[in-house]
């Protein structure tokens, strides 16, 4: 087999990589890597050579580091947090005869890859000719349990293809510590910044076949332990020793195969991390796992895990006919995001997930904007994990409203432990918004659960110390009503700007939402001190929110004079100019009409019930011809709206650049790792966009359209305890219950009650619009496959 692109056939319910591209190396260790939300391994080889980025990441375990300001600031955040690239355990070194197996030395005969979505493993078969003339191929399945928290398991396989004779290997299965090649993406800003052997070893202990190492960061002071045992199917004679010191525990097998024999190891991996527990408590925590794990056995890992999946898809799978490219990226980014997400247990969703180092492993407002609205109807159980985690960082959030002179809670624009690290103002602290943002993914969690212990122990103080802020951040202005200043919105080409629209209609919920908790928990407004006086100033500020819209242009302004600033020379920017960030001045970017990522059109699709359809068709258009998404975060929500608004082409357009993102490295940094965020775009385009989901107000209500080229679509959405299936053809939607009482819903404004039979509806024709245009230059991306 020759050197050069690797391919990827369209399948619907897996991801293969048919030969071997070294100059994607990085995209495909991002793409093919397995998590659980605890545990995330990159997709690099076993034999630990080609390798950009090796990482394995357990969520919440950094290292601090010093943040250096040019300039410091009352309220500037002085330490930064990275996250750390822990013991690795995938390694499983591979000596024919005299040779390592390197797929960049040799002749690869044939190499494969498949990310299997219902199975949840990643199987790989390499056939390699040595330079010494022998020839093997090289099977393995690489599991993440989605079951067991803290496992991970591989299944090794060397068989002999050649016909010349007995064939002695070596195998050296590996636990390595402060691994080399952990690099940065050097002077991006969205990369992660380096660290150099994070980690000091605590104890290195070896027997038998197994093996585990302890941990500790030198700054944060957080404890880990990797540890790994084997089972072992050999043909012939072997022979095999195991050590462990420092940073380095190696088991090691010998062993001759003859002609069509085949020798098989299974690894079993655990982790465990802790911020508390002593070394030897967190090393008996990994030897429990390893032994319950080796137990129950590769078979029963393998089929826990679809099992899992089987009714995971049962209950949320997307069904799209007319666009198999689509199909295949939408399941592929609900698949990473439910490894994001599922066993987090309290702990962040960082915007890279745990596949790659990208943006240091901070979680930003990506999580509650992007990616809990996602499980919220497909995997609800981890939006609680993942909202009770913003709850138990509450005082911190707290402590920095105090710091900043703000009552309520002001929580961190990007975290791993709690504590704000960004050290740029305007894109960082000033952005609010984010406490909206989590406000509004507590009050869709409780809609679409009904969840009263949540909603009591945990919601409503959200909801109330995040209201407080807002009160505390704006003020009343005789003339403008209730006014935020000095904010950033979700556009980061647009900051420190008064009345931000979005910002200030998420702030409007906010506060509404927070009287409404209040009302339906008293005992946790008396404990937390909420007076009469206090909710009125929520709801006098909620109804008097300054909205600000230029007459003359017949828009809303994104944010106080946005429409009066000088407009951007879309005309004189060449393609290789963008993104924006990288290549102009802050200064000149801040006071020109141009847009980084939706942010008016943001606020058309989850405040959707504060404009009317003319104004959505007004806004978009306008906003549309401004915006570059220079941000990966922006595809998604110009496609839902673009749906609603009568552009279905342009939807569709939009659907595949976000959902393809990463899968053809549309922004040239998935090697830093996914975007979580857009990988969650491909199922929210499919539901909101053209199923026309929307939850105002508790209100579960669709409006589905689809766009010419596709013919049917089909998706489930788990609400209120109940499995609500939607298929949608070009004139007609169908819904059905499949499970529990009856439900209302509204279609296209229309009240209906839905159950167990087919409720099928007629579709109405979209409003008729001109077509819009973008900015030279940033037109979507077309697809030639599909």
């Amino acid at each position: 087999m020759t050197e050069g692109r690797a391919t990827f056939p369209i399948e619907p319910w897996s991801l293969t990589e048919i030969g071997l591209d070294h100059a994607s190396l990085g995209v495909h260790e991002s793409v093919f890597a397995l998590a659980n939300g605890h545990i995330g391994m990159r997709g690099s080889f076993e034999e630990g050579e080609p390798v950009v980025v090796p990482g394995t990441y357990l969520n919440g375990f950094f290292e601090e580091r010093p943040l250096p300001h040019a300039e410091t600031g009352y309220g500037f955040p002085e330490m930064g947090q990275t996250v750390v690239n822990v013991t690795d355990a995938k390694l499983i070194r591979l000596l024919v005869k005299d040779s390592p197996l390197d797929l960049n030395y040799g002749e690869v005969v044939e190499h494969r890859r498949t990310l299997d979505l219902r199975g949840g493993v990643l199987r790989r078969t390499t056939e390699w000719q040595s330079p010494g003339g022998r020839t093997v191929r090289v099977t393995s399945t690489r599991l993440v349990s989605l079951v067991r928290r803290s496992i991970a398991a591989i299944q090794y396989q060397v068989e002999v293809t050649d016909d010349l004779g007995d064939l002695y290997v070596a195998l050296q299965s590996d636990l390595l510590a402060n691994e080399a090649g952990h690099g940065s993406g050097g002077d991006d800003p969205r990369a992660a910044a380096a660290l150099a052997k994070p980690l000091q070893c605590e104890q290195a202990v070896a027997r038998g076949r197994r093996a585990v190492l302890v941990h500790r960061t030198r700054r944060s002071r957080l404890r880990v332990a990797a540890g790994m045992d084997h089972v072992l199917e050999i043909p012939d004679t072997s022979t095999e020793d195991i050590e462990a010191s420092g940073d380095l525990a190696r088991y090691t097998l010998a062993a001759r195969i003859p002609p069509g024999g085949v020798l098989r190891l299974t690894k079993f991996i655990a982790y465990g991390w802790s911020s508390r527990r002593s070394d030897a408590a967190v090393r008996d925590q990994v030897e429990a796992s390893l032994a319950t794990a080796k137990l129950a056995g590769w078979d029963r890992l393998v089929r826990e895990q679809r099992e899992l999946l089987d009714q995971h898809w049962d209950e949320c799978d997307v069904e799209i006919e007319g666009d198999d490219e689509l199909q295949q990226a939408v399941r592929v980014g609900m698949f990473h995001v439910l490894q994001a997400g599922l066993r987090g247990e309290r702990q962040p969703i960082p915007a890279k997930g745990l596949t790659g180092p990208g943006y240091d492993g901070h979680t930003f407002w990506d999580t509650e904007t992007y990616v809990l609205p996602v499980l919220t109807y497909t995997a609800p159980h981890a939006v609680r994990d993942a909202l009770r985690w913003r709850h138990s960082i509450l005082d911190m959030a707290r402590e920095r409203a105090r710091v900043l002179g703000l009552n309520g809670a002001a929580f961190p624009w990007r975290t791993i432990r709690g504590e704000e690290t960004s050290g740029y103002w305007p894109a960082g602290t000033a952005a609010f918004h984010i406490n909206a943002d989590i406000a509004d993914a507590v009050v869709r969690y409780y809609n679409a659960t009904l969840d009263d212990d949540f909603d009591r122990d945990f919601g409503a103080e959200l909801l109330v110390e995040t209201a407080r802020l807002w009160a505390s951040l704006g003020h009343f202005d005789p003339e403008h009503g209730f006014r935020i200043d000095g904010v950033t919105g979700p556009d980061e080409y647009t900051a420190v700007v008064d009345n931000n629209v979005y910002t200030n209609l998420m702030a409007q919920r906010n506060l509404r939402e927070a009287a409404e908790a209040v009302r339906r928990q008293p005992e946790v407004g008396g404990r937390l001190a909420v007076t009469a006086d206090e909710v009125e100033v929520w709801l006098r500020a909620a109804a008097l929110m300054a909205v600000p819209y230029d007459t003359q242009r017949g828009v809303h302004m994104q944010s106080d004079a946005f429409t009066h600033h000088e407009e951007w020379d879309f005309g004189n920017t060449p393609p290789e100019r963008y993104p924006l960030l990288l290549h102009y001045p802050y200064f000149d970017i801040y006071r020109k009409q141009v847009v980084k990522q939706a942010d008016l059109v943001m606020a058309l699709h989850l405040r959707g019930d504060a404009f009317t359809l003319e104004e959505k068709i007004a806004n978009f258009a306008y906003y549309e011809a401004r915006t570059t998404r220079d941000s990966s975060l922006s595809a998604t929500q110009q496609a839902v709206v673009a749906a609603e608004t009568g552009h279905l082409q342009l939807a569709h357009d939009y659907w595949g650049e976000a959902a393809l993102t990463d899968l053809q490295n549309l922004h040239h940094n998935a090697g830093h790792g996914l975007h979580i965020a857009s990988m969650a775009g491909g199922w929210t385009v499919a539901v909101a966009g053209f199923g026309g989901l929307r939850d105002h107000n508790g209100e579960l209500t669709f409006g589905p359209r689809l766009p010419p080229r596709i013919t049917r679509m089909r998706f489930r959405v788990v609400y209120r305890g109940r499995r609500l299936t939607v298929a949608v053809t070009p004139d007609k939607a169908t819904y059905r219950l499949e499970d529990g009482e009856p439900l209302d819903i509204r279609h296209h404004g229309r009240q209906v009650t839905v159950g167990h039979e087919d409720l099928t509806l007629d579709i109405p024709p979209p409003p008729q619009v001109d077509r819009v245009r973008q900015p030279a230059g940033c037109e979507p991306r077309r697809r030639s496959r599909g």
